[in-house]
């Protein structure tokens, strides 16, 4: 076992407990940490990266959010944006992949923090992290599926003739109901065995890898009208109606699209207990999720801009699509040339279809962490969302992420300013705890730190400082206002929220869990 000091029981790592040869070198691993398995270990490394890839989801991401990246900054803060933001990110998750190599269990990051901060620190890293993290899972799974939703209600509209035809278009309680509806299918999904999981994972990876390719050389092909290279590689727009005029403060306002959407791939981490050879395959889930997403989603964002031709047109909420910029587009082209938007509609289907898959595995990750979180004693009522069914699955962990997420979105009915303020979480908040093990492995683990299979050699450090740099640089950069004069309804709420989540954890942790929570407890002799 690893104690809080950092030196490893020296077990061969083929070694199992039983003392039988096995393979699974991340079994081992995990019976060293403290751990007796209780997940079933069916993952293999295509199906680890699945999972990842998923709930990155280029296709989710960019559609959400391209609407901001015309908005600030246009073509240039769209396709260069994402090469930079994807550029950090890499260093980010091979620092993340470095560190799962050593400690491969479904905790996750408050376990690495745990055990990086040592015996002074580990039980008051571990909660800070942790919370931080299974919060802004909630905030993505939340963010997800209510896009899905409001995805749908644009479909709806299109496909009954648009804003401009006397189209049909829910209200606010029609997409929060249809965002409950997407919350259960994926609860219910979730309940079943790891194996059909692991099936509807690798399909998920697959649509959006092939989605990808089609919308990317479809649309601009399809539409009659397209952009030359030279507005889509030189083109900025400054004209955001938002009193922004400053061109670095618009690129960097253009660069939230970027950084939210590559975001997730912790979920390798989550799903490592449940995975062959985790201490090897988890960090290689991590590190080929966001590469391969990086890529194809260069490829998605080039093909959409190509189609772009009159930036103001396709923010204006009366357009067809209500301001909804990428189903204008699609909408658009087919309608151009074909006399109907028929062929938009199905492609909008198309990314309904990968923000479905993509919910689904966010759900996933939020339940695994929900489980490891519970089995260290860290949440209310922590023993009945340990708990495991008869095909060892977490369901109940499994229905309690459906559960906060469907309550986070509820904020919505309310004020969308409230709503968008609670899952900028989602960014910021996944990834300040990304970054919390990163930051104690660099400096108070420097020289304790013991690395596994995977490791960066003489360039752990470096790069890990480069990844704590990139995370505080976006912290700041994402709670900047976002238009002037600032005002309740301009103001930029995300270091609010951030800022509220601290400070509810720290107060939690100094009136009551410091009393009685001691960090990762293991479970070897249960």
């Amino acid at each position: 076992m690893l104690s809080d000091g950092g030196d490893r029981m020296a077990l061969p790592s083929h070694v199992v407990p039983n003392g039988s040869a096995s393979q699974d070198s991340g079994h081992a691993r995990l019976h060293e940490l403290g751990y007796k398995q209780e997940l079933k270990r069916d993952l293999s490394l295509l199906s680890n990266f699945a999972f990842s890839f998923s709930i990155i989801s280029v296709l989710t991401g960019v559609t959400t959010l391209y609407n901001t990246g015309l908005k600030y900054g246009g073509p240039v803060s769209v396709v260069y944006g994402w090469l930079i933001a994807g550029s950090f990110t890499i260093f980010v998750g091979l620092s993340m992949a470095e560190i799962c190599s050593s400690y491969p269990t479904s905790g996750g990051l408050y376990y690495w923090s745990a055990k990086l901060a040592g015996p002074r620190w580990a039980p008051f890293a571990s909660w800070l992290t942790g919370w931080f993290n299974i919060v802004g899972q909630w905030a993505v799974t939340t963010s997800v599926d209510f896009s899905l939703a409001q995805l749908i209600n644009v479909i709806i509209l299109l496909s009954s003739g648009g804003r401009n035809g006397d189209g049909v278009s829910g209200d606010k309680y029609v997409v929060i109901g249809i965002h409950g509806g997407i919350l259960f299918l994926h609860a219910l999904i979730n309940s079943l065995p790891i194996s059909y999981l692991s099936l509807f994972g690798q399909l998920a990876a697959a649509w959006n890898i092939v989605g990808v390719f089609v919308l990317m050389i479809l649309i601009p092909c399809v539409a009659t009208e397209r952009a030359s290279a030279k507005f889509v590689f030189t083109h900025f727009n400054t004209d955001n109606g938002d009193g922004v005029n400053n061109k670095v403060y618009i690129f960097v306002l253009g660069l939230l699209m970027s950084q939210y959407t590559i975001t997730g791939y912790d979920a390798s981490a989550h799903m490592t207990e449940e995975t062959k050879n985790a201490d090897t395959n988890g960090p290689k889930g991590i590190i080929s999720s966001i590469v391969i997403s990086i890529i194809v989603g260069w490829g998605y964002i080039l093909g959409i801009t190509f189609a772009v031709t009159n930036i103001p047109y396709l923010l204006d909420e009366t357009n067809d699509a209500g301001g909804y910029a990428i189903a204008e587009i699609f909408y658009l082209a087919f309608k151009s040339r074909y006399g109907s938007g028929v062929g938009g509609i199905i492609c909008l289907g198309v990314v309904g279809v990968a923000i479905f898959f993509c919910g689904m595995s966010s759900v996933t990750s939020n339940s695994r962490m929900a489980y490891a979180f519970s089995r260290d004693g860290a949440m209310p009522f922590s023993s009945f969302w340990h708990k495991v069914n008869k095909h060892e699955v977490p369901v109940n962990a499994v229905w309690l992420s459906a559960l906060v997420s469907f309550c986070m979105a509820l904020t919505s009915l309310g004020s969308l300013v409230a709503f968008n303020a609670m899952v900028s979480i989602a960014t910021i908040g996944l990834y300040i705890a990304y970054a919390l093990p990163i930051f104690l492995r660099v400096t108070l683990a420097r020289k304790s730190f013991v690395a596994g299979p995977f490791n960066l050699g003489r360039y752990g450090v470096l790069i890990g400082w480069i990844s704590v740099l990139w995370v505080a640089t976006i912290t700041v950069l994402f709670s900047l206002p976002v238009a002037y004069p600032i005002t309740i309804e301009t103001l930029n709420y995300t270091p609010v929220a951030v800022g509220g989540l601290l400070l509810i954890t720290v107060l939690a942790w100094i009136l009551r869990a410091r009393h009685w929570f001691k960090g990762p407890i293991t479970n070897i002799n249960e």
